[in-house]
């Protein structure tokens, strides 16, 4: 057996090809998260959009869980209809985002 030293251009090149395919790795971790963590939230999306009164109870969630946090962020959140009743009375039509 020999010892066999690899020269120091060498082990900087095999350094930055493995730092390349950490990076290369993380990102597709990354994209994978990202990809399930959309697709969740479209379920989601769909799932309060069937129930009636579910966006309502996910506004107080909202509101208990920061109201836990004891942080200074004040929200005023109002229903979607009484919204689309002031629209109705100045004559507005409905806004997309509704």
């Amino acid at each position: 057996m020999k010892d066999v030293d690899i020269p120091e251009q060498m082990q900087r090149a095999i350094a930055r090809e493995a730092e390349a395919i950490r990076e290369k790795r993380a990102r597709i971790i990354k994209a994978e998260g990202e990809n399930e963590a959309a697709q969740k939230l479209a379920e989601a999306a769909t799932m309060i959009g069937t129930a009636p009164g579910a966006l309502e109870l996910r506004r107080l969630q909202t509101l208990t869980e920061i109201g836990v946090e004891h942080n200074s962020t004040i929200i005023a959140m109002l229903p979607v209809e009484l919204l689309h009743a002031a629209q109705k009375i100045a004559g507005l039509p409905p806004t997309s985002a509704d």
